[in-house]
């Protein structure tokens, strides 16, 4: 994947992440949709009308936890060494 250039330096024609970085950035990039898709909702039809749906386990503790957890993936999937087994 190394090739010379006219100045006698090298420069590196690959890709910067490996598979395994990929993968872990996908999941971590589903973790983070799935956090936001259950983030929302609970809204009202009617705007006169109070939903308590919107204060329930899953939009107050779990999507942000989701969102945090699929961040935390994200920066393991850039320091992940790929050449390292």
């Amino acid at each position: 994947m190394k090739e010379t250039n006219t100045k006698g330096g090298s420069f590196n024609t690959g890709f910067v992440f490996g598979k395994k970085n990929y993968t872990f950035m996908f999941i971590g990039l589903g973790v983070i949709a799935l956090g936001f898709i259950l983030m929302s909702g609970g809204g009202s039809e009617d705007p006169n009308e109070f939903n308590e749906a919107i204060y329930n386990f899953q939009r107050i503790r779990l999507a942000p936890a989701l969102v945090l957890i699929g961040f935390a993936i994200e920066v393991y999937a850039i320091l992940l060494n790929p050449n390292k087994k």
